[in-house]
């Protein structure tokens, strides 16, 4: 399995090859790489190369005991990029994987970039303050949700994986597909998953988004309790100008698993503009 230095670390990635137009896959928390699992088949088949790593403390990239902020975080995919010599890419971030890709258009531009997905995606900014008010999270559940994965995280993250994949309350995957996450999960250092949630609990990605030029698509489902949609695919889409938006009707936050063929769908049709 290839490894690649990054940003001072070791990162580990599957890619899929070929002379297709490169697909970055940035997995949400608290996956990995191999969470693209349903979408990796999909891109080769229509002709796409399909690179998909595990972010640091997750999967069986690096785990170091700090670097778990968006700045740091969007550093380590410009060095994937970098390194991999990768043009015209379109950069797909799940979740809290969006954060790295408004991050890092914000921070690196688009010479590198085609185009770009944010999938269930965390930004604008989940922080409720005096200026953003549309917000979802209190700082208190911020820190409750560390506090939970601190105190029970066995407990803490099946609880979070039952909201992840629940619509009104009802788990719509299948058993293996639940378990399969949590043996995801399992790989996930303590820090990195401490960490990841004050960075996509607390940043503020408006700058970002003012700044994306390239085409972008925003999915999310219509029944996403984890990130709601009104919070932050719809908040996400007015902010990028130009951008298309698609909601999946009766979808959870892990849609990209319970809504596979319409999520599908609707990424190749984008990347096939």
């Amino acid at each position: 399995m290839p490894h690649i230095t990054s940003n001072g670390i070791t990162l580990h990635y599957t890619d899929t090859g070929g002379e297709g137009r490169p697909v970055v896959l940035i997995h949400g928390w608290p996956l990995s790489g191999r969470s693209w699992a349903d979408q990796e088949g999909a891109l080769v088949d229509a002709g796409y190369r399909a690179i998909a790593y595990d972010r640091r403390g997750f999967g069986d990239s690096d785990k170091p005991e700090s670097g778990y902020d968006y700045d740091t975080l969007a550093a380590d995919l410009a060095g994937l990029l970098d390194g991999l010599d990768l043009s015209d890419v379109t950069l797909v971030g799940f979740s809290m994987g969006g954060g790295e890709v408004a991050r890092y258009l914000g921070t690196y531009g688009d010479e590198r970039v085609h185009s770009a997905v944010l999938a269930a995606a965390v930004p604008p900014y989940l922080l409720k303050t005096d200026d953003n008010p549309d917000g979802g999270l209190g700082d208190g559940d911020v820190q409750g949700m560390i506090d939970g994965v601190t105190t029970d995280r066995e407990g803490f993250l099946e609880q979070f994986t039952t909201g992840f994949y629940s619509v009104d309350g009802a788990v719509v995957v299948d058993d293996q597909q639940f378990q399969e996450a949590l043996a995801l999960e399992a790989q996930a250092v303590d820090a990195g998953l401490a960490g990841c949630i004050a960075a996509f609990g607390r940043t503020d990605f408006r700058a970002d988004l003012a700044k994306i030029a390239v085409p972008t698509l925003v999915i999310h489902g219509d029944s996403d309790a984890t990130v709601p949609f009104e919070v932050s695919g719809k908040r996400s889409a007015e902010a990028i100008e130009g951008s298309t938006l698609v909601v999946v009707k009766d979808a959870p936050h892990g849609l990209n698993v319970s809504h596979k063929v319409e999520f599908n769908t609707a990424l190749l049709e984008f990347l096939a503009r």
